[in-house]
């Protein structure tokens, strides 16, 4: 009987994957080959020769490749802690707590702080890993219409008018990952000021690229008592990770409640030294933000007559729409020899499938040009 059962599950699963193919939407992994314009390795410090030193002169001085357990138990490694403390500097913060990823971050923020008889108002587009949160969380949850602080704040007047006294949290992205476009973060501010609420700010793709010293879109908001940021460390860091940046008291509730973070192996020393460098390298490399905003410019020249949005950011999406086109335009891509990955639902809304043309300094201006030309052929 057991072997029927689970028979029948699989036969089930492999039906509900045909589906998905049939309706052009059945995700493969696939090697990384061409001219890259699908990473997030923004600053192309992946492969540097930076961060690639730093690890090996953590491995010389004698740092674990692994952590051996959660940071409660034996995984809390000085590596982590010289991160975080370096981190809290860099980013003018009281504290700083290291994920191994921006979902597990975002996941233990929502699921950990509010607290039963809140309220959570998120953007409409917020990441999945701030939904999988909500699912966790006991506050009260809704949704903004995207970009839209009035929006937010219609949603707090209506739960304070109808009695509620708790704590209201508002999480949103600096940067959104499929659209390229911005929050209206002092707008943000100030409702979260009328309302008395806390502001929690995705940064994951501002990190490194935008800011003083790459803090980020949300720099001139830090220290703030009020203001929660997440900053990731495997987009434009070239790293993995993500650090969770506000008040002490903060890191210590996480440390205390935080499910994600307290039954989670730590991420390895090595990855902590390698983000240390990163961190350096922001500062101390700011021709790198330059050169990508040069090619951000040359990009809204060249690719936005075709349709993509110039959106002032290295997201530049071209929204075609129907799911199968958006994977042959994809496919013929990079035939052509240029990494662009096909978005589609439930990542986007439907109806919106589009190519994520993501710049990086792993590809020049005539790649940009290239991608242009190969691109206008095949539309």
């Amino acid at each position: 009987m057991a072997s029927i059962n689970a028979t029948q599950l699989w036969q089930a699963q492999s039906a509900d994957l045909a589906a998905l193919e049939e309706r052009a939407r059945l995700r493969r992994l696939a090697p990384r080959q061409g001219v890259d314009f699908a990473s997030n390795d923004y600053l192309g410090l992946a492969q540097s020769p930076r961060l690639r030193q730093a690890v090996a002169d953590a491995l010389a001085r004698g740092v674990a490749v692994g952590s051996g357990g959660s940071r409660l138990l034996r995984g809390n490694d000085p590596e982590h802690e010289a991160l975080e403390a370096q981190a809290a500097a860099f980013f003018r913060c009281e504290s700083a707590l290291w994920f191994s990823a921006g979902y597990a971050g975002n996941v233990a923020l929502i699921s950990t702080l509010p607290q039963r008889g809140d309220l959570v108002i998120c953007d409409d587009l917020i990441h999945a890993s701030v939904h999988e949160g909500l699912r966790l969380t006991r506050a009260q949850t809704a949704m903004a219409a995207h970009n839209d602080a009035d929006a937010f704040d219609s949603l707090a007047r209506a739960w304070r008018a109808a009695g509620n006294t708790g704590r209201l949290w508002l999480c949103v992205e600096s940067l959104y990952s499929m659209d390229g476009d911005r929050a209206p973060l002092d707008d943000l501010v100030t409702v979260a000021e009328r309302h008395g609420a806390i502001l929690v700010i995705d940064e994951a793709h501002a990190t490194g690229v935008f800011g003083p010293d790459g803090r980020g879109l949300a720099a001139h908001l830090d220290g703030r008592p009020d203001v929660v940021v997440l900053r990731t460390c495997g987009k434009a860091l070239g790293c993995e990770g993500a650090l969770v940046c506000g008040p002490r008291v903060v890191r210590d509730f996480l440390v205390n409640r935080g499910r994600p973070f307290i039954f989670s192996t730590a991420p390895s020393p090595l990855m902590a030294s390698a983000v240390r460098e990163a961190l350096r390298l922001c500062a101390d490399e700011p021709e790198r933000r330059a050169k990508l905003a040069a090619l951000i410019d040359h990009a809204a020249q060249a690719l936005g007559p075709l349709g993509a949005s110039v959106s002032g950011s290295q997201v530049m999406p071209l929204i075609l729409g129907e799911d199968a086109r958006t994977m042959a335009v994809a496919a013929r891509l990079q035939q052509a020899g240029f990494d662009i990955r096909g978005i589609r639902p439930p990542t986007v809304p439907a109806g919106t499938s589009r190519l994520r043309i993501s710049l990086t300094l792993n590809a020049t201006p005539a790649d940009v040009d290239a991608l242009a030309a190969t691109l206008k052929e095949v539309l």
